[in-house]
């Protein structure tokens, strides 16, 4: 089977009962129409056969390989109505998106705040119980000073203290 070829989509051309155009006028072809090259040139001209199953001429470079403008169009169409109802899903996915952010951002702020002040109790309460250890380690040390103080003067009151005489045994008593 032939290639399918189309006539440009830029011209209205007239199919010829021969290759040039001194041939008789068969009738036209719209732009972007379908033909079938058959294969014969002669000069500029190339043999076709229309949609309408006419065999005639016309000039070789208004052929075209490939899908006319005509039959890309509904496809583009198409294609671009796809295009537009995805778009406007990835729009309403990124509002909610935006809105869902906005909702974590906010959320963050205040788990931030909470951690600040969580920050701050767990300073003053650390604060707080080194106060603590430190006024228990100074009464201790006030203690034992104390009690270290009450020894040394036990130990000097008794020194001074008079001792009691011993009575000396005489063995001929």
């Amino acid at each position: 089977m032939a290639q399918t070829h189309y006539i440009t989509d830029d011209v209205f051309i007239y199919i010829h009962g021969g290759p040039g155009t001194q041939y008789r006028i068969l009738g036209s072809i719209e732009a972007g129409q379908t033909i079938t090259l058959l294969n014969e040139t002669q000069n500029e001209y190339s043999k076709i056969r229309d949609h309408k199953n006419r065999e005639g001429w016309v000039k070789s470079e208004l052929i075209e390989t490939g899908t006319s403008l005509r039959n890309r169009l509904p496809l583009l169409e198409a294609e671009l109505a796809k295009t537009k109802t995805t778009l406007s899903q990835l729009d309403q996915s990124s509002e909610s998106v935006a809105q869902e952010l906005t909702s974590a951002n906010n959320q963050i702020a205040s788990l931030q705040s909470e951690l600040s002040r969580v920050i701050n109790e767990r300073d003053s309460s650390n604060q707080q119980l080194q106060s603590m250890k430190d006024n228990a380690q100074s009464k201790m040390w006030q203690q034992g000073a104390m009690i270290a103080g009450l020894g040394a003067l036990i130990g000097i009151i008794l020194v001074y203290l008079p001792r009691p005489q011993r009575k000396q045994k005489s063995r001929w008593m």
